[in-house]
């Protein structure tokens, strides 16, 4: 069901919904969060439909602020999708045009659920500092989404400048099935330490960038990133050392080669992960994510120190480097 109210108010839509549970019972009980979704109007529709899938694991109420133009006349339009068409949720679209096209405290207090978390999610066009926003203030968790920005690396050094317990974004979400991979060929893994590393993937990938300093941190190794300006995401990861190289590879989408010494090359199922996967996690867990903390902070040490542990290439085939200081290091 969905219902439209033109020209109107946040405490007109709080009433609507009250009445809609009266009428019918369409509106899912228990849930366990608020989900604000802070988008430009015309952009919502691929949040709302990744957030619908991730409430059939988090029940929540899912608020969408969409930016629907500053310089039109001051009004608020409102959209309310409940049953079918909002998932294990309930949607409240409100299209703010003039002053109320910026994301605001004021247009959203009244619809949140009581003593429920709060968790506010920019999709596109990250704030410069998303815990200093009106509704980051009173967010338990913020998330952006860096590989969505007109310029990843940048948006990813913000990051790493205003980073406050609570952020996370989901260039660091995509790596989960990479560091748990990883970890686990590292915990089998006998014999001599690792003693320099090397990370593959698209030279505009913060999900690259963020891996290579995870392992950096993780094993107190330097890090090489082999930047593909071809491709897109992670490509491979090979871990040297002197009794043999490890290398795990996705060659393509959704399935990796696992080579070790002495032993058959793995395939390993590693699927690149959906939208709506990388949202449900980040809504699984409502405490800060200090291991993204620590990592996302330890960038930019190559601008910070002369000998950075990280170094960045070009592609690995021939003719095809890249001036470092264009690349973000870490």
């Amino acid at each position: 069901m969905i219902v439209d109210l033109a020209n109107t108010t946040t405490s007109k839509v709080s009433r609507r919904i009250i009445s809609l549970r009266e009428q019918g019972g369409v509106i899912a009980l228990g849930r366990v969060l608020t989900l604000v979704v802070v988008t430009k109007s015309g952009l919502e529709e691929e949040a709302i439909e990744a957030a619908n899938l991730a409430s059939c694991e988090h029940p929540c109420r899912i608020i969408v602020l969409a930016d629907a133009g500053a310089v039109a006349p001051t009004r608020l339009d409102a959209q309310i999708r409940v049953g079918g068409d909002a998932g294990a949720s309930e949607v409240i679209v409100l299209r703010g045009y003039g002053e109320l096209a910026a994301e605001s405290e004021s247009l959203v207090a009244a619809l949140l659920l009581p003593d429920a978390p709060i968790v506010v999610w920019w999709p596109h066009g990250a704030p410069d500092n998303a815990c200093q926003t009106s509704i980051g203030r009173i967010a338990h968790r913020r998330i952006t989404d860096s590989a969505n920005e007109a310029d990843p690396q940048r948006a990813l050094a913000n990051i790493r400048r205003t980073y406050q317990a609570g952020d996370t974004d989901l260039a660091w979400t995509r790596l989960t099935n990479w560091r748990i991979q990883l970890a686990a060929v590292l915990d089998q893994a006998g014999g001599s330490p690792i003693t320099a590393v090397t990370v593959e993937g698209a030279c505009d990938s913060p999900s690259t960038i963020l891996l290579a300093a995870w392992l950096h941190r993780a094993l107190n190794a330097p890090v090489t990133i082999v930047a593909d300006p071809a491709g897109t995401g992670i490509r491979g990861v090979r871990l040297s050392r002197a009794s043999g190289d490890i290398q795990l590879s996705r060659p393509g989408l959704t399935v990796a080669e696992l080579t070790q010494p002495g032993q058959p090359t793995q395939r390993v199922s590693l699927p690149r992960r959906t939208l709506q996967a990388c949202l449900a996690e980040e809504l699984r867990r409502l405490d800060p994510d200090e291991v993204f903390g620590e990592t996302v902070r330890s960038l930019g040490t190559a601008t910070d120190h002369p000998d950075s542990p990280v170094i960045v290439t070009g592609s690995a085939g021939p003719g095809r480097d890249r001036d470092r200081s264009s690349l973000i290091t870490v």
